[in-house]
């Protein structure tokens, strides 16, 4: 039988979602699992090299037909702590800021918040490996992931992204869904579903095989991440990729 092939974002924040995925043998057998950044997964889904991925939303009105298969998501109805603007300076003293190559959805939500939240130009250049080094003086980054948590010990400002989408909009913020480029078998995504439920119901487990020593990770999974796809949640998104399009 043809493997479907899923991919996966390779960061703390989908350990909850995989948990289940990856402790099912019967699951396993029918997928073949890749782990990588989220734009990266996000081009394969749109090119066809995946069938499903947890992909960053922004890429939605690329594809020809987009189908969200799981009641679980990457979400937020606070503050989300790992994407985030940080900086030396204030917003308004900012000069420059540099978006994260690893990152869709966080980068074109912040160009969303400049736009019609905090109403500013600022000149926007896209960065490259290993730039939170040069997250100084009047220029500040936007970071994404396990990264953006390391970040939050040495920024002195930090704006998070779906704190203030919160604020603007008054909506929750959706990051990642599971979306895949074609029907899939009713029975697969049933299976799928279940394990994704795993992890998200039972956290506890889920901690035993995390490693962090920069965040409370039951802090992280438990009140900053919203894994559940809400009404609400939905729309949220469907507001963002209607600002996004005038962007």
């Amino acid at each position: 039988m043809k493997k479907i092939k899923v991919g996966a974002v390779s960061y703390l924040n989908t350990k909850p979602l995989l948990f289940g995925v990856e402790h099912s043998a019967g699951l396993m057998q029918q997928i073949e699992l890749i782990k990588e950044y989220p734009s990266k997964i996000a081009r394969q889904l749109v090119d066809g090299d995946i069938d499903v991925g947890l992909v960053p939303v922004a890429i939605i009105p690329q594809l020809k037909e987009y189908h969200i298969v799981s009641d679980y998501c990457i979400g937020a109805e606070g503050n989300v702590a790992s994407v985030c603007l940080f900086s030396d300076v204030e917003i308004d003293k900012v000069e420059k800021v540099l978006l994260d190559y690893q990152s869709r959805t966080s980068v074109n939500l912040f160009k969303v918040l400049l736009k019609n939240h905090w109403k500013k130009n600022i000149v926007m250049e896209d960065a490259q490996k290993d730039f939170s080094e040069d997250i100084k003086g009047t220029t500040a980054g936007v970071l994404i992931g396990d990264r953006a948590l390391k970040q939050r010990k040495k920024s002195k400002f930090i704006y998070d992204l779906s704190g203030e989408w919160i604020a603007m909009t008054g909506l929750p913020f959706v990051f990642a869904a599971w979306i895949a480029n074609k029907e899939l078998p009713a029975d697969f995504l049933k299976l799928f579903n279940e394990k994704n439920a795993e992890g998200i119901n039972n956290i506890d487990a889920v901690l035993q095989n995390v490693s962090c020593d920069f965040y409370d990770m039951h802090t992280y999974y438990t009140q900053n991440i919203s894994y559940k796809v809400s009404e609400e949640k939905l729309k949220g998104m469907h507001l963002f990729l209607e600002l996004l399009q005038k962007l």
